[in-house]
């Protein structure tokens, strides 16, 4: 008898890591939407990873990102965040979206002549 106790426990015991990690939440997510490509987002993209990391924050580990881009056609843009949103309440997540930094032409100082 004390055989099969000692083979149920041991059973028991290796699905404990399969039943918890099933019942694990979904990690936060966080997107990156980006008006311009893919391709030319390289800098801002490791700039963005750093401050995530610097904050605490794994990409895979304790936060998921979702990219976005619109390749400069602005007027996907209004579509691509309501997408985001949606996506987030489907999850039962909290969505908030957040304001990037200006555009390369309207970032920099104006000089008069």
């Amino acid at each position: 008898m004390r055989r099969r106790e000692f083979i149920s426990l041991l059973g028991g015991a290796a699905t404990w890591p399969v039943v918890a990690s099933a019942q694990q939440q979904p990690l936060p997510v966080i997107g990156f939407l980006r008006s311009g490509d893919a391709g030319g987002a390289g800098h801002l993209l490791g700039a963005f990873r750093r401050g995530l990391n610097e904050a605490g924050l794994f990409e895979g580990r304790n936060v998921s990102v979702e990219y976005q881009f619109a390749d400069e056609q602005h007027e996907r843009l209004p579509a691509l965040v309501a997408d985001s949103v949606r996506r987030q309440e489907r999850r039962g997540q909290d969505a908030h979206c957040l304001r990037g930094g200006l555009g390369p032409r309207q970032d920099r100082p104006r000089r008069e002549p």
